[in-house]
């Protein structure tokens, strides 16, 4: 089943999600796995894919940052140095970290999309427990 997206000749094919409800916790301070990830086989090459990410970051360290981007496969498709979510905190910090990107994976392959974080220093710990965080995968027919 497909959805056509009004007024866009774009159509929505398909649609994955995977919910995790376990914490990763890092002190490292360049972009690790936290093992939360999805994966989709897009069916053209064409096809864009709509990636959003539910979870929870908290902070133990003060005047450090902690950041969250999303991986294709080995590719950040964030910013190299600040990823997608980025919080500078002043003292011990819990947020929210949702995340979105509009991919184009060019590939009719099983392609996998996995969260990765980091922190400027103490300890950053990804989906506060008991959260539960998500990783949705959308993928809209190409133009």
């Amino acid at each position: 089943m497909s959805v056509s997206l009004y007024g866009s000749g774009q159509t929505v094919l398909q649609v994955v999600s995977s919910t995790y409800t376990s914490s990763f916790g890092t002190s490292s301070t360049s972009f690790v796995s936290t093992g939360y990830s999805a994966s989709i086989t897009p069916q053209s090459t064409t096809s864009k894919i709509l990636v959003l990410v539910t979870g929870g970051m908290v902070s133990t360290a003060s005047s450090q940052t902690m950041t969250g981007t999303i991986y294709r496969g080995s590719t950040n498709l964030g910013d190299s140095t600040r990823g997608l979510v980025e919080y500078y905190v002043s003292g011990t910090l819990q947020a929210p970290a949702n995340m979105g990107i509009v991919d184009s994976p060019s590939t009719t392959s099983s392609t996998t999309y996995t969260i990765y974080a980091k922190t400027g220093g103490g300890t950053a710990t990804w989906n506060i427990d008991p959260c539960v965080g998500s990783i949705i995968l959308i993928e809209i027919s190409g133009s």
